[in-house]
């Protein structure tokens, strides 16, 4: 790995002292790391928030990777070893190392209870961080300062490990008392045991479906052998496995993209691509996904009429003075404004996306507008349907798929409510009519389709339904080719099979700096294990 030391005191203070970049996430006051006796209740919210804060910078890559987003040259295919260096550097010297601290103070204590919670923390990251980037240190890793030059295991190979790990912290979980005091100690849950070995089931859930194209006996069988054991899953949406963010911007702890676009600067523009999408097949998310700054507002590269002005992805053509013009993000996930404004150009064929009720106006957002108490969606009840769904069409695992299809739909819009009324937020919710509604309309287009179409309408669903979590669009994007994104207009690259490693990483880490231009080109168009 790289120099812990040295990386841990300039990330510590790149996240004290930022300014309003879209990089600023959260002010930490103090440093819970390394502390003389460390203390559990410190340190366990402190690798939540480290979690949810290292994972800002992938997440916005892999979301406009699969046209939730735009930028001018990761949406053209384009990636550098500086575009997720923050991510891996922080993630291994804050969030992993903390967690390892846990579990080693943890297990000394025998408080089972912090160990459970760190081991699962862990198996999550890791799991994610071999699928976005592969091979990955692991095993050296743990070790913290002990070995300075840690060797990159192969991604199936930490898979495994996983598995593991994930039973022990089950196993962990139920060895005495689980009494997390505070319980504002745990930020998730709340030190809920019950919610934790959700968690841990519905993770093992998503890696058994990840791996089905490479180990398809192992992945049936690990999916079935859960459901013929009942064993607890994230069922319900107050079961989320999530991160909610708040709504004060001093110290900082609003949602990023907030942070990133209500203020006079923006960093992104809204996928044309996915706008259209949302409206091309009357979906009533799009009031909640997106504000618009103004009613009307066409220029060359996009030709829209309502209002809705992004850009489509791979657009190189440069970018006019348009920060007040261009449209935003909503109320879900990030906590900013619901557009209750008349839109321009409907049909009569839209039903579900009206004018009725549209009574306001667009305007120039500020810091003052909105929230900010967002919530970044690591697994939720939503996407443990829409991957049982998937699991049943394609491997034949228990489970009526049709159902699992019109569960994960629903709750997904009972989660945009959800946000849309918490935390500070005051926008309308969809009627439960219209919920209703709505299911039973994408049901019949489910009805309609052969096997390919059904596998093509849960995956469209599930795309939709993690707007906010890029990262496992970008997984089952690979995995699957669903649903089918338009081509970059003016490409640069092929697209990306693997994330960049860190550039600190590979000149530093002794077992890849001789070959470091090799790994890094072999990332854009190598798989990973499981993407077959």
């Amino acid at each position: 790995m790289i120099r812990i030391a040295t990386i841990r005191t300039a990330f510590l203070l790149s996240l004290l002292f930022i300014g309003g970049s879209c990089k600023e996430f959260v002010d930490i006051n103090t440093d819970p790391n390394n502390p003389t006796t460390p203390v559990l209740e410190l340190l366990l919210p402190a690798t939540q928030l480290s979690m949810a804060g290292s994972l800002r910078d992938v997440n916005q890559g892999t979301s406009i990777l699969v046209q939730h987003l735009y930028t001018s040259t990761t949406s053209r295919n384009f990636q550098d070893g500086t575009d997720y260096q923050q991510s891996w550097n922080s993630l291994y010297t804050q969030m992993l190392n903390d967690v390892d601290i846990i579990i080693r103070e943890g297990t000394r204590l025998q408080r089972w209870d912090y160990v459970a919670i760190a081991k699962l923390e862990k198996a999550y990251v890791y799991s994610m961080m071999v699928d976005l980037w592969g091979d990955i240190p692991y095993s050296d890793a743990s070790q913290g300062l002990t070995v300075s030059d840690p060797t990159f295991e192969s991604g199936a190979a930490i898979y495994d490990k996983l598995f593991v790990l994930i039973d022990e912290a089950l196993a962990d979980a139920n060895k005495g008392a689980f009494a997390i005091q505070p319980t504002t100690a745990d930020i998730i849950y709340k030190g809920d045991k019950n919610a934790w070995i959700r968690m841990a089931n519905s993770l093992k859930l998503k890696l058994f479906n990840q791996i089905r194209l490479v180990q398809p006996e192992k992945a049936k069988a690990g999916i079935n052998a859960l459901l013929t054991a009942n064993a607890p899953l994230i069922t319900t949406n107050a079961q989320d496995f999530s991160f909610r963010f708040g709504t004060t911007e001093t110290p900082a702890n609003r949602h990023p993209w907030h942070r990133a676009e209500y203020q006079a600067s923006k960093s992104y523009y809204m996928s044309q691509n996915f706008i259209e999408r949302l409206f091309n097949t009357d979906d009533p998310r799009i009031r909640y996904y997106f504000f618009r700054q103004t009613s009307n507002y066409t220029v060359g590269f996009t030709p829209t009429g309502n209002g809705y002005f992004g850009r489509y992805t791979g657009d190189a053509t440069a970018s006019p003075n348009d920060n007040a013009l261009k449209a935003t993000f909503g109320v879900y996930p990030a906590g900013g404004l619901y557009d209750n404004s008349p839109i321009n150009n409907l049909t009569a064929a839209q039903t579900f996306i009206t004018n009725t009720g549209a009574t306001g106006a667009p305007k120039v957002v500020t810091n003052l507008d909105g929230s900010g108490a967002g919530v970044f969606p690591f697994i939720t009840n939503a996407m443990v349907k829409f991957i049982l769904a998937e699991a049943a069409l394609t491997m034949g695992t228990t489970g009526d798929a049709r159902q699992l299809f019109q569960d994960g739909i629903t709750a997904h819009l009972n989660s945009v409510n959800t946000i849309s009324t918490t935390g500070g937020n005051s926008a309308p919710t969809l009627p439960a009519a219209t919920v209703t509604a709505f299911v039973a309309n994408r049901s019949s287009q489910y009805d309609a389709a052969d096997a390919a179409g059904k596998l093509n309408a849960v995956m469209t669903q599930k795309y939709i339904a993690l707007y906010g979590n890029g990262m496992e669009s970008y997984n089952d994007y690979r995995r699957t080719g669903l649903p089918v994104l338009p081509a970059p207009i003016a490409p640069l690259n092929t697209f990306p099979l693997r994330l960049t490693y860190s550039v600190t990483e590979l000149a530093t880490n002794v077992n890849v700096s001789g070959k470091a231009d090799q790994l890094q080109t072999a990332q854009q168009t190598t798989p990973v294990f499981w993407d077959k």
